[in-house]
């Protein structure tokens, strides 16, 4: 798993495997694995690893394409996401959906006007209230960036069988908990 060279530089893998990062298993337990199911974890991770950095080259470039920061996307996605169900943003949902406050809220919808890609409309109930509408362009720029990567990620995963989505859905939940715990 090390790289050779003049330096003895590690391989990208390597930085993954736990028998490099903790040869004396202080942190990562390794009881009951074999160097097989150590290879295969290994590989696992170096495949995660390898997604994130896909994942976040595709949101760059989506990102740069479009001119925004990853708040100001996000914003527009769920502004996108409102008007295919069918409901109105407004700046309190965003505020709440990005947790960002009130006044940066404001700055945000602000930018997002001036760029063209969302316009503030009267409330369709609510006098008192403002909603916040993508614009076609948008929308459009956003189906092709944001919406084309996720067409393709969906098809991967439909190719998956019911029980391998299981696995897979079970093992990102409880990813996403030992991340977060």
């Amino acid at each position: 798993m090390v790289a050779g060279g003049a330096r003895g530089a590690l391989d990208q893998d390597a930085m993954l495997d736990p028998r490099v990062i903790d040869p004396d298993g202080v942190l990562v337990p390794r009881d009951g694995l074999d160097d097989a199911d150590l290879d295969q974890v290994v590989r696992v991770m170096v495949a995660l690893s390898a997604w994130r950095a896909a994942e976040q080259q595709a949101s760059e470039a989506a990102r740069r394409s479009m001119n925004l920061g990853e708040t100001d996307m996000r914003a527009l996605r769920f502004a996108v996401a409102a008007r295919h169900a069918g409901r109105v943003v407004t700046p309190g949902a965003l505020a709440d959906h990005l947790r960002i406050s009130t006044a940066s809220t404001t700055k945000l919808v602000d930018r997002l006007v001036a760029a063209g890609h969302v316009r503030r409309v009267p409330h369709p109930t609510d006098r008192r209230s403002v909603g916040v509408e993508v614009t076609e362009e948008a929308a459009r720029a956003a189906r092709e960036t944001v919406g084309r990567g996720h067409a393709r990620r969906f098809e991967v995963a439909a190719r998956l069988t019911p029980r391998d989505r299981e696995v897979v859905a079970r093992f990102l939940e409880d990813l996403a908990r030992a991340t977060t715990g």
